[in-house]
């Protein structure tokens, strides 16, 4: 018997909106102390990958580039790539945070959200490099991201206030 989901879809079964987010690249490797998620447990609520110094380590030496930090000027880079791009392809952006290592941003888009993620990630190097402020070839992101599906009002209007409220102090 199938049991019914604890919120209704819309009538077009388009969720109201994304939280979307992406890492930089080497900074939050499997083996991790705060727990890591792989290709195989990658669903919303799947317990992390335990700590592991040895696979850590062996990650770590993995690496093809050091782990890309966001300073205040890549930030400020990252954050006008997002609002651009969001304008630019008339998506509504409710919000955006981008931190040291990840990005969130919540955004209503009828667009699948990889490509949401894509356009975003493109986009910000992009405007790293025309800045200055990214000299590498390859990317500083890694690869995939994040997408959260909000179905209901309540839902994005949590994700917003987990964007904003829930990720520390201000970087800037």
């Amino acid at each position: 018997m199938l049991t019914q989901r604890k919120h209704e879809f819309n009538e077009e079964h388009i969720p109201i909106a994304y939280l979307i987010t992406f890492r930089t690249y080497g900074t939050w490797l499997h083996g991790d102390k705060r727990g890591s998620v792989d290709r195989h447990q990658n669903r919303y609520g799947s317990p992390r990958l335990p700590r592991s110094d040895h696979w850590y380590a062996h990650n770590l030496d993995s690496l093809k580039q050091p782990p890309v930090k966001l300073n205040a000027i890549r930030r400020q880079a990252v954050r006008d790539s997002i609002r651009m791009t969001c304008k630019m392809r008339d998506w509504s952006l409710w919000t955006t945070n981008v931190r040291s290592n990840h990005v969130h941003i919540v955004v209503s888009v009828a667009v699948n959200p990889k490509k949401v993620i894509n356009a975003l990630k493109a986009n910000a190097t992009r405007v790293m490099k025309e800045t200055g402020c990214w000299r590498e070839s390859a990317s500083p992101w890694v690869r995939g991201g994040s997408k959260k599906y909000l179905w209901t009002e309540k839902e994005v209007a949590d994700a917003i206030a987990y964007v904003e409220y829930d990720q520390g102090e201000p970087l800037d």
